[in-house]
């Protein structure tokens, strides 16, 4: 198979999609791999660690999707990109279709296999290719809260780990999962007073016996959330639900609970957001403020931190990348059920039910959809 490795063009966005190391893994399993050049400059990876490899670089990306069987990226493609794919194609990537309408009717109409990374499932239920970006985003998460609460960036002048004498600012983390556990580990480390909401007892008995104590759990009721709300300096969104639009777990009218410029942080931008005031911003105009509230919504956060993020990403990707490969998209994908799970647009169909009641869409399921073709 030949597999295409393009440039990232979403803004701000210096990931990669294959290192070297997964060149030479797919060559020597005799498969070719051709990159765009100058793909991997933003993760510290030149052409010719490529090309040392054994891939061929191409000068642009109308190069690589005309060359290649199967695209491989890191974020939704981009309208232009939507543009060159074609039936023939199988885009491997993070799709996050259920707030976005326009994208799911352009893959569509593309005719192209489309697997998303973020709703593959293993044997276990997890998501393996999300969990490695949770884990980057979450810390992020309290990084960039942290600084964003520093008065010359127009929080309220905060230092989380307070000092002898000064308490320790408080942290509000909503969503307990691995995002929020990543967020949560952060915040403690700076010093932080740190909460962690969950609707799940038992994901919040797993969080209390991994921080032994260090920080308070509770459950998300709203009467948890507006008291806790009342208390907090950073607010740090963490709620996922597979597949899916976020649910908004913080209401604007619930703001107003909030001291002045405290901050908002939404990890779950990528998915719609889990507060009603947020909207996707980017590393280089990452903050807006909404009733004295400061909302830092970047839609893709690890991508501030490429050289860790591309190879932690890439990690997780390679094995199913390989599969897709030696298998063909089909076969592979109908060997495995956690890998099915991923597949979210097929030859017109769309097979993502969670994206078709988000949307209000007809779907076909995708087992039905890789069967019709095969017939």
């Amino acid at each position: 198979m030949k597999i295409g490795v393009p440039s990232e063009v979403k803004v701000d966005e210096y990931r990669v999609a294959m290192t070297p190391a997964g060149v030479r893994e797919l060559t020597d399993r005799g498969h070719e791999v051709v990159v765009q050049a100058g793909a991997g400059v933003g993760s510290g990876v030149a052409d010719e660690d490529y090309v040392a490899q054994g891939a061929e670089i191409l000068p642009d990306a109308p190069a690589v999707f005309a060359a290649a069987e199967m695209i491989v990226k890191v974020k939704e493609p981009q309208p232009p990109e939507v543009a060159m794919l074609e039936p023939r194609h199988t885009l491997f990537t993070y799709l996050h279709l259920a707030p976005d309408p326009d994208l799911t009717q352009g893959l569509i109409d593309s005719g192209a296999t489309c697997i998303a990374y973020e709703t593959i499932t293993d044997v276990h239920g997890r998501l393996p290719l999300l969990a490695p970006m949770s884990e980057v985003a979450g810390r992020l998460a309290t990084q960039a809260g942290a600084f964003m609460l520093g008065r010359p960036a127009g929080g309220s002048g905060v230092l989380l780990g307070g000092v002898p004498g000064v308490a320790a600012g408080k942290v509000l983390v909503i969503g307990g999962g691995i995002v929020g556990a990543n967020a949560a580990r952060m915040a403690v480390g700076l010093g932080a007073d740190v909460t962690v909401l969950d609707r799940s007892i038992d994901r919040l008995r797993e969080l209390d016996d991994l921080f032994a104590g260090t920080v308070d759990t509770g459950y998300a009721t709203a009467l948890e959330v507006e008291a806790r709300l009342a208390e907090a300096d950073l607010v740090i969104g963490a709620v996922l639900v597979k597949g899916a639009k976020a649910p908004h777990v913080v209401t604007r009218a619930q703001l107003k609970l909030m001291r002045p410029r405290s901050v908002l942080v939404d990890v779950a931008i990528d998915q719609g957001g889990c507060f009603e005031t947020s909207h996707p911003t980017t590393h280089s105009d990452p903050v807006y403020e909404v009733d004295g509230i400061s909302h830092y919504c970047v839609a893709n956060m690890p991508g501030a931190v490429p050289i860790t993020s591309t190879r932690a990403l890439t990690n997780a990707t390679l094995p199913y990348a390989v599969r897709l490969a030696d298998e063909g998209a089909a076969k592979a994908l109908a060997a495995d059920p956690g890998f099915l799970g991923g597949l979210s647009v097929h030859d017109g169909r769309l097979t993502d039910e969670t994206v078709a009641c988000d949307q209000g869409r007809d779907w076909t399921p995708p087992a039905e959809a890789l069967a019709a073709v095969a017939a």
